[in-house]
């Protein structure tokens, strides 16, 4: 008895060694990340705004995009890899993460958005949030485990600060590494570090967009007496999910296809951003607004097409998801900085306003299920991205969140917006993509230019073979 209450002791202790040396790492790192990314929302507010009142600086955004260019050219070239670099870095120890990702990332993400180029934040913020861990992590002389566990705290510590959902924050760096697979070795860390960041931001006043589901009407069926959940609704749900996983697998798809045609187009790849910035200015004129642009969280004008509009009935055109897509896409695979999250949830609530009206269900549920489904199907994070849902939406919807976001993460399939997460579980056990390893190898493989290239590269070898012979 005294042997198991000896052990049952040094367990005990151990557990408390962990929580108070976790504590003590991640909350000053969590302090600075979250004051970083308060600085990073007032700048991105501020330009977003600026923007708004001298409309003319739309016709930059070729230069803008030619600055940014050479900013990573000449400042921040090691920092190119992005969100995928620290990824990189969790997954196995290699060169580091730089130190001078943070300033790098952070100036031109407010230049994509001061001139309108449509993309996000989370980007942003979990490259602050992973460059600062790694700062930290190796004034601490962490090394191997620890540096991996000081990095997740990190990643989750900007998630978690951007968006004001800390529980999510920490659930997504442990999920968003592999698919099917959630690192629980850094749930404290993580934890500690989402919760500090969010509590950081909240302390320098800096408030998020706050979104409403409207109370659903009750609408009694045969079997409502006997079966709590309403049937029907959930079978909405479950065709509205298909689609937008669908739509996280077409815009995943169009930012990998892009970067591709891209790089064999331009023999000088600072022309890239500029014929990006020239397409997002033709587009603009073309439609005659300027909603799809920049974050697409405030209104330019009265009645605009934005991410709260889409809550409301009438808030949305039928197009208004496919329109942002494009402009994201184009955006991102053309060499501008940012993150693709917002402009996702944008996507997915547009899409769920359409397919309210389509399938007859309540708006402001689908947007909801749209926000975060389609944010679950290009993230590969269903449980970050259900847990997101609660903390914005509240729990009353719970179960169709689970249902919303886990279907659209089937329907993705082995496509995504970080190359770098690994395929720990197959979505599917006998799936082509089974054997492989990484989202580069399954998204190259699928790609339509990458398999036109491939043939025409066997096409010239075999070609040169019968010529010497």
């Amino acid at each position: 008895m005294t042997n198991n209450k000896s052990i049952s002791f040094k367990e005990h202790f151990a557990i408390i060694k962990h929580l108070v040396r976790w504590t003590l790492f991640v909350v000053p790192i969590a302090l600075v990340i979250g004051s970083i990314v308060a600085l990073f929302l007032w700048l991105l507010t501020t330009a977003i705004h600026f923007r708004f009142e001298h409309k003319w600086i739309l016709f930059l955004l070729p230069l803008a995009g030619l600055l940014i260019h050479f900013i990573y050219q000449y400042v921040g070239k090691s920092s190119e890899k992005g969100s995928n670099l620290i990824m990189e870095e969790i997954h196995q120890e290699g060169g580091g993460v730089p130190k001078r990702m943070t300033p790098v990332i952070l100036i031109t993400t407010v230049i994509t958005h001061l001139f309108g180029g449509s993309a996000g934040r989370e980007g942003t913020a979990v490259q602050i949030g992973g460059s600062i861990a790694a700062m930290f992590g190796g004034w601490f002389k962490l090394k191997g485990l620890d540096m991996r566990m000081i990095l997740t705290a990190g990643v989750a510590a900007g998630f978690g600060a951007v968006f004001g959902t800390p529980v999510t924050g920490a659930i997504f760096a442990m999920e968003v590494l592999a698919i099917g697979r959630i690192q629980y070795d850094a749930l404290i860390p993580a934890l500690i570090g989402a919760v500090v960041g969010d509590m950081t931001v909240g302390a320098w006043h800096v408030s998020h967009v706050h979104y409403h589901i409207e109370a659903l009407p009750d609408s009694p069926y045969l079997l409502s007496n006997i079966i709590r959940p309403d049937l029907l609704l959930m079978g909405k749900v479950i065709v509205a999910s298909a689609v937008f996983g669908l739509a996280s697998f077409l815009f995943a798809g169009m930012v990998n296809e892009i970067k591709t045609i891209c790089l064999k187009v331009f023999k000088f790849k600072w022309m890239i951003p500029v014929f990006g910035g020239l397409v997002i200015i033709g587009l603009t004129m073309l439609i005659g607004k300027p909603d799809y642009l920049s974050l697409g969280v405030d209104a330019e004008y009265p009645g605009a097409i934005t991410l709260t509009s889409a809550f409301q009935a009438g808030g949305s055109d039928t197009w208004s998801w496919l329109w942002k897509t494009i402009y994201t896409t184009v955006t991102l695979g053309t060499g501008f900085k940012g993150g693709e999250v917002t402009p996702l949830f944008y996507i997915g609530a547009t899409l769920g306003n359409t397919l309210s009206g389509i399938l007859n269900a309540p708006v402001s549920l689908f947007a909801a299920l749209g926000f975060i489904a389609v944010f679950s199907g290009a993230t590969n994070t269903p449980l970050a991205c259900t847990f997101m849902g609660v903390e914005l939406f509240g729990g009353q919807h719970a179960l169709l969140f689970a249902i919303a976001c886990f279907t659209a993460y089937i329907f993705s399939g082995h496509s995504g917006i970080y190359s770098a997460q690994r395929i720990a579980v197959p979505k599917v056990s006998d799936d082509y993509f089974s054997n492989e390893v990484s989202l580069t190898e399954a998204m190259k493989r699928r790609g339509y230019v990458y398999r036109k290239l491939a043939k025409y590269h066997l096409f010239k070898k075999r070609n040169k073979e019968g010529n010497n012979t």
